[in-house]
């Protein structure tokens, strides 16, 4: 264990790069509160399924994104809860896969949500998403971003759906270039750029925690 109080450590990356498995473990090793971003624009989006809200009205879906309760479980890392319960199987279905990139592109949407991030790792954590190193956190201790190849995102990701969808790879391409629209796929000017093609979750760990011991050394 690591500890440092209010160490922020921020990880983005591509679809499937495995970016909530080495936040899982990581906030693990350093007891930090894993926050994992994405699960958050996923609520929105089944929400707004739930309701037969357009995907198009920014109003309607900033009205869901503020009334939704996010907060930290009590649990070893503490993970993020939804309205006080684990995120469920209903917000990775084809269904939400569709649509979050269209909610997540919305200003105000983003705006609510960022700040949600913000409040929730105040004191520290390991958070995890698309834009964390650039814009919700620029002063993190430390920028992790993840690439990997997208023959091997696509396959990780069929992994964890339990899923031989042939097109998955195709939706990931969709679905990076929907992303990029809203946020540029590049790491921060200051982040680690870590490859994790071909290489097991807990090498990835070990890399990325000699990296946060550089930092609570400085």
């Amino acid at each position: 264990m690591i500890p440092k109080a209010g160490l922020v450590v921020a990880i983005d990356g591509p679809a499937g790069a495995g970016k909530s498995t080495l936040a899982s473990r990581l906030a693990g090793a350093l007891a930090l509160p894993c926050v994992t971003t994405g699960v958050m624009y996923r609520a929105v989006a089944r929400e707004a399924l739930d309701r037969g809200v357009d995907v198009e009205d920014e109003v309607a879906l900033a009205e869901i994104a503020a009334g939704i309760r996010f907060s930290l479980g009590d649990d070893d890392p503490p993970g993020l809860l939804v309205d006080g319960r684990p995120p469920g199987d209903e917000l990775v279905g084809s269904d939400v896969e569709a649509v979050v990139s269209a909610v997540a592109r919305h200003p105000r949407v983003r705006s609510i949500l960022r700040e949600r991030q913000r409040a929730i790792a105040s004191s520290g954590g390991v958070v995890e998403g698309r834009d964390i190193g650039t814009v919700v956190f620029p002063d993190a201790d430390l920028k992790v971003f993840l690439a990997a190849d997208p023959a091997e995102r696509a396959a990780r990701r069929q992994q964890e759906r339990e899923t031989q969808d042939p097109g998955l790879a195709d939706a990931l391409t969709r679905r990076d270039a929907l992303d990029a629209r809203t946020n540029p796929l590049e790491p921060a000017q200051d982040a680690r750029v870590v490859d994790t093609t071909g290489r097991d979750p807990a090498e990835v760990l070990d890399e990325v925690l000699a990296l946060v011991r550089e930092v609570v050394g400085a």
